[in-house]
């Protein structure tokens, strides 16, 4: 009877085995890409010059702040379970970047698209992140800045993959505002995706395509 229940325990472990391992198949293997490779190399950098803070061109705050924003980084690009998503509160069409990610490779260029108000971008795709047109109010991208500035040109805010952004509309300011900072922000010619030079009134009239979770 002992030897009954058992076999009987590893047959019930080998039938979760076996009914798991889909899930962690299709898995990001976001710890081989690299982001994960630029933002650990970037992290060691920071905790180096947080001992030395006087020649790193950063005061102890802004050192201290973008290892946190770092840490963050590395935890989500650990962590995540599906690729990133883009969830847009805003109140109007959100511009996004995303890319339908291959197994095999992360070297891909990101297509512009445009996301409808209360949209999240579909979750087999990776939303890479937001491009913002000249004359937006944006906060946070800045240390420090809560009320927002309005851009002079336009960016293409980065964001890790994996993240679960949310871009929302802050009532008081009417800046945006996103739940998580930016990996980078690119101007034109800094990277090879579309910055155009667009108006938010040019955004608003766009119909959206971006590719959503139903």
């Amino acid at each position: 009877m002992k030897l009954f229940k058992i076999v009987l325990v590893a047959l019930v472990l080998l039938v979760d085995l076996v009914v798991a391992q889909p899930s962690w198949a299709d898995r990001p293997p976001l710890t081989n890409s690299p982001d994960y490779t630029e933002v650990t190399q970037s992290l060691d950098s920071l905790l180096k010059a947080k001992d030395a803070p006087d020649g790193s061109g950063y005061t102890a705050e802004e050192i201290q702040q973008k290892i946190g924003q770092l840490q963050l980084q590395k935890y989500i690009l650990e962590t995540a379970e599906d690729w990133g998503q883009c969830r847009n509160e805003t109140g109007k069409t959100l511009a996004v970047y995303a890319h339908k990610p291959k197994k095999s490779s992360f070297a891909q260029d990101s297509t512009l698209y445009y996301l409808g108000d209360g949209k999240v971008t579909d979750d087999d795709w990776n939303c890479d992140g937001v491009y913002l047109p000249s004359g937006a109010k944006v906060a946070g991208l800045t240390p420090g800045d809560t009320q927002g500035q309005e851009l002079g040109e336009a960016v293409a805010l980065k964001i890790v993959s994996g993240t679960q952004l949310v871009a929302k509309t802050n009532p008081e300011t009417g800046a945006v505002e996103f739940n998580v900072s930016p990996a980078k922000v690119f101007k034109t010619g800094e990277v090879n995706w579309s910055i155009p030079a667009l108006s938010p009134a040019d955004i608003e009239a766009q119909t959206p395509n971006a590719p959503i979770d139903d």
